[in-house]
């Protein structure tokens, strides 16, 4: 993250902590933080993304002593502004806010064309940028290498497959280390070496009058190193497009829809810089028998009449095999039986319950005995006084 942005972002609120709080208590508030807005958690939750992944910044920032500190000291120095990096300050006869005076004639200064000076890409810190401004005699530090970006990709798996988890190969083509030089771009037995221009920060410092000011180094062109014998098949980048297969392990209970992060699966960076995440969207097909409603696992059985007058014990399809459901005597149509734990695995340990719903199944063609025994047993039930449909419409005609 450039630290221009830092001025913006408030990183101690974003993990609930006090901006004098220990390493241990940002550690903690953060794995808080993390584990409540994380992407499996939250599947479709555009808000917990944004959050989970501000929390990760902040976490990257402050667990980080020297980050942390250099984060500090830059919110303090603009802690007078009252906002970020698009205000103007005045200069006037007086001089203006940072002493030394920006001229008399009240001409405004933008500090955001320090920043855009430098670069977005290169990597010049805040204390490079205002050093000679501010007389701090402040040094460079080497530049970051660039992170890769994040890639996404599909896959679809069967309901069970979804419900119980998978190990499963997933073909990417996409950029990756350079097998040949490992991601350094340098030829195997060279290495890149120090730009002797810029001492290794990829920026060169420049004073003019009162004001100094940083640029990305022409040399290297930002990177801090210079590649002599660049690999054949990179070209020096350290990245090839190639194709590759991942072993992706898909978790239990995943829905339709659902993001799964893999960390560092994604593009690769540059000359070895840390590559980006992959994000794999689980399409679930639709399963013949079973649905689902949240961590409870759904079906519906058909069953005859005599079953549910008279009780019976069904034997039912699961995850993992088939269980007897016991159906009592009398059980009315569409009733739905509970069976606890045979459910879909919940991420919090456990399963949900299996709902098994009972629908009567009406022959349609009767003939012989079964038809002669249903006419006796129909006479026999009107005869016993039972009448399905009393008070079903009350008075009405």
């Amino acid at each position: 993250m450039a630290q221009r942005e830092w001025v913006e972002k408030d990183f101690y609120s974003e993990l609930g902590v006090a901006s004098d709080a220990t390493q241990d208590d940002i550690k903690r508030a953060a794995r808080k933080v993390l584990a409540e807005h994380h992407p499996d958690r939250n599947p479709g939750n555009a808000a917990a993304e944004e959050k989970y992944k501000a929390a990760s910044e902040a976490k990257d920032v402050l667990t980080d002593p020297a980050k942390r500190k250099e984060y500090d000291e830059t919110r303090r120095l603009f802690a007078g502004g009252g906002g970020g990096f698009g205000r103007r300050f005045n200069g006037g006869a007086g001089g203006g806010r940072f002493g030394g005076g920006f001229g008399s004639d009240g001409a405004e200064f933008d500090l955001g064309d320090l920043f855009n000076a430098a670069g977005e890409s290169g990597g010049a810190n805040i204390g490079d940028l205002f050093g000679g401004l501010f007389g701090r005699g402040a040094q460079p530090r080497p530049s970051r290498p660039r992170r890769g970006k994040d890639l996404e990709t599909e896959t679809e798996l069967d309901f069970v497959e979804a419900a119980k988890g998978v190990a499963m190969p997933l073909r990417l083509t996409s950029p990756a280390p350079c097998t040949n030089c490992h991601g350094s771009g340098a030829r195997p037995g060279t290495s890149p070496k120090v730009c002797a221009s810029c001492n290794g920060a990829g920026v060169v410092n420049h004073n003019q009058g009162a004001f100094g000011f940083s640029e990305p180094c022409t040399d290297c062109r930002g990177s801090g190193s210079i590649i002599e014998n660049p690999c054949g098949e990179c070209h020096g980048s350290g990245v090839t497009t190639r194709t590759r297969t991942i072993n992706v392990r898909i978790p239990p209970g995943v829905e339709n829809g659902q993001r799964i992060r893999l960390a560092g699966q994604g593009e690769a960076g540059l000359r070895g810089a840390p590559s980006g995440d992959l994000y794999v969207t689980v399409h679930v097909r639709q399963d013949k028998v079973f649905s689902r409603d949240g961590d409870d696992l759904k079906l519906t059985i058909p069953v005859g009449f005599a079953e549910l007058a008279l009780g019976t014990t069904l034997s039912v399809p699961t995850l993992d095999g088939r269980v007897g459901v016991r159906v009592p005597k009398g059980t009315a149509d569409g009733r739905i039986l509970r069976v606890r734990g045979r459910g879909v695995p919940k991420r919090s340990g456990g399963c949900g319950d299996l709902l098994v719903t009972v629908k009567v199944a009406v022959p349609t063609n009767l003939e012989g005995e079964a038809l002669e025994a249903l006419e006796a047993y129909a006479a026999a039930e009107k005869a016993s006084g039972f009448d399905p449909r009393a008070g079903w419409a009350g008075n009405r005609m």
